[in-house]
């Protein structure tokens, strides 16, 4: 080879090399500032309140402070675009729930790619939803629903949060698998559709099982199953909907996402200690307390939960037709 190209290459290979010492330097200081984790809905919701206890534990273990950060808009997608575009520096993480996977085959026009661009971190924690019924309503248990509903085609109404919510999604995919059919009804925030439950309005609600419990609890609602694939531990009698419709699975679930091509060293980092708190007394009380479970995964692993849950849910608009609004 001659002396000249050899020497072009062995510098082009040493510039190439160089491109990578600053990030690999900036990953062994990590976190060296402030962290942000986006939120893409308002204070008080399940994804700001995960996400605000795994912000703590990560400011307590690593010494620096993890802020939540609200950004509410678009369904979320808001937030997800947020993240897309940022640094992949790792001090720019996104609260990851139902509506990110939901919304990549809901809206067709979005600026970003969920499963190219968000890096997958963690999990942290899943919740079941609970379907729940009047107490007035003739049905007692899933198969006896069922029978009802095939009798009564087009007389049961469904309380929904909208086309994308998990309230939606839950009870869709209950019909793809039954074979009944229920009328959506949408509602701007759970207290309403409560209200319209609770009165006979609406017959059915795949609902928070945080929200619907005081409502169970107090008789004023009926619990027919819960969406998991076990049983809660809060509501350890009620069956989950698979014992009855086997296959059915769904939960309320989040995680922890990151920019693309942020260094793997810093979502290792990240995956590590976010997993030692899932594994924390405290944060398992935590959890339980509302009705959940850790969501302990690696990032291929979690990244693996994300596909599946975006095919699963493009397949259930499918089915539904569902049209954002």
């Amino acid at each position: 080879m001659p002396l000249v190209r050899r020497t072009l290459l062995q510098a082009a290979g040493a510039a190439v090399a160089l491109m990578f010492v600053p990030r690999r330097a900036a990953a062994q200081t990590y976190p060296s500032r402030p962290v942000r984790i986006i939120v893409g809905f308002v204070p008080g919701t399940g994804n700001d309140i995960t996400s605000r206890l795994i912000a703590q534990w990560l400011s307590d273990r690593l010494g620096q402070q993890f802020i939540t950060e609200n950004r509410p808009g678009a369904a979320s997608n808001l937030a997800v675009e947020t993240v897309a575009r940022a640094s992949p520096d790792g001090y720019t993480l996104l609260s990851i729930g139902p509506a990110t996977t939901i919304n990549q085959a809901l809206y067709k026009n979005l600026n970003f790619d969920f499963l190219r661009d968000i890096a997958p971190v963690a999990g942290t924690m899943r919740v079941p939803n609970v379907m729940v019924v009047g107490p007035s309503f003739p049905a007692k248990t899933v198969p006896e629903f069922i029978a009802y509903a095939k009798a009564n085609p087009g007389k049961i109404n469904m309380a929904t949060a909208g086309p994308g919510s998990t309230l939606r999604m839950f009870g869709e995919l209950f019909s793809m698998m039954t074979g009944v059919s229920l009328t959506a009804v949408s509602y701007r925030g759970g207290s309403a559709a409560f209200v319209d439950l609770l009165s006979g309005q609406v017959q059915v609600m795949f609902g928070p099982l945080s929200e619907s419990i005081g409502h169970i609890r107090s008789g004023k609602l009926r619990a027919l199953a819960v969406t998991g694939a076990a049983r809660s531990a809060i509501l350890p009698d009620v069956p989950t909907i698979g014992e009855a419709v086997p296959g059915y699975e769904t939960d309320t679930w989040y995680g922890i996402g990151a920019p693309k091509s942020t260094p793997p060293e810093i979502v290792t980092l990240l995956n590590t200690q976010i997993n030692a708190g899932l594994a924390d007394a405290k944060m398992k009380e935590r959890f339980a307390d509302l009705g959940g479970v850790a969501l302990s995964m690696s990032p291929a692993e979690f990244g693996k939960f994300l596909a599946e849950q975006t095919e699963k849910w493009a397949k259930v608009i499918a089915f539904a037709g569902i049209k954002p609004e």
